[in-house]
């Protein structure tokens, strides 16, 4: 048999991270709806600079399902905003999702957990209950960018992960074109970010930053951990990861 030296033909995930690479965010939204249509989902914290993305994705498709990992230890002004927000840009399809009541009386049952095992701790409230939303979709999107630093400096604007698509409309931009989108928007700030977070999780595990300090420096600090885990590929023979911090 002949060998065939023809390149592999390029994976979904190359083609439009190829064709989408330089495009405006919101051209890389309307491309994922093209796409997937129902099957498609946005993952967002309603954090600091969520407002950006969820305005983007409600010109496009106001119905769009905005997954919400409810973690049962954000601060209440998250929670406002999450409503405020929503409200504002006519988002229909918000869908809160929180840990299933076995999984914290097995493994989290005085809400102690974040204290000795923060990776275990994200596993129950934000892993787990994402895992099982996203089972109904083929992609998603996430708001990270690569100006955060770490894992995320490589980002892709389109790429792969346990067989799902995931898009990163905001992955080129930088934190001035965010806050000039926001500005000229006229989009709320999260209520938090006045208050010197300009990254917010949960409220046992964000802090302020200092002056000088990366955007993600108040998360777990003092740890060697940046990310929550729902973008971290599992260990072959791990429960698969389909499953923000955005």
């Amino acid at each position: 048999m002949a060998y065939d030296q023809r390149p592999q033909a390029l994976s979904r995930a190359d083609q439009l991270d190829a064709e989408l690479r330089d495009a405006h965010p919101r051209e890389i939204v309307a491309a994922a709806v093209r796409e997937y249509g129902d099957k498609l989902a946005l993952v967002s914290s309603f954090g600091a600079e969520s407002a950006v993305l969820l305005h983007i994705a409600a010109q496009v498709k106001p119905d769009i399902p905005v997954l919400f990992l409810d973690t049962g230890m954000l601060f209440g002004q998250t929670l406002d905003y999450r409503k405020n927000l929503a409200a504002q840009l006519g988002l229909t399809g918000v869908r809160d999702l929180r840990p299933h009541y076995q999984d914290l009386a097995t493994g989290d049952p005085e809400a102690k957990l974040w204290q000795s095992d923060t990776d275990a701790c994200c596993h129950i409230r934000k892993v787990l209950p994402l895992d099982r939303a996203l089972g109904e979709f083929g992609a998603w999107i996430t708001g990270r960018k690569r100006f955060h630093g770490g894992d995320r400096l490589r980002l892709r604007v389109v790429e792969e992960s346990e067989g799902k698509l995931k898009f990163n409309p905001l992955a080129n931009w930088t934190k001035t074109e965010l806050d000039a989108y926001a500005a000229e928007h006229d989009l709320p700030a999260h209520p938090l970010v006045a208050q010197g977070f300009p990254s917010i999780g949960c409220w046992p595990c964000t802090q302020p930053v200092e002056e000088g300090e990366d955007v993600r420096a108040g998360r777990w600090k003092g740890l060697d951990k940046t990310e929550c885990g729902i973008h971290v590929a599992r260990a072959p023979g791990a429960v698969a990861n389909v499953g923000g911090d955005i």
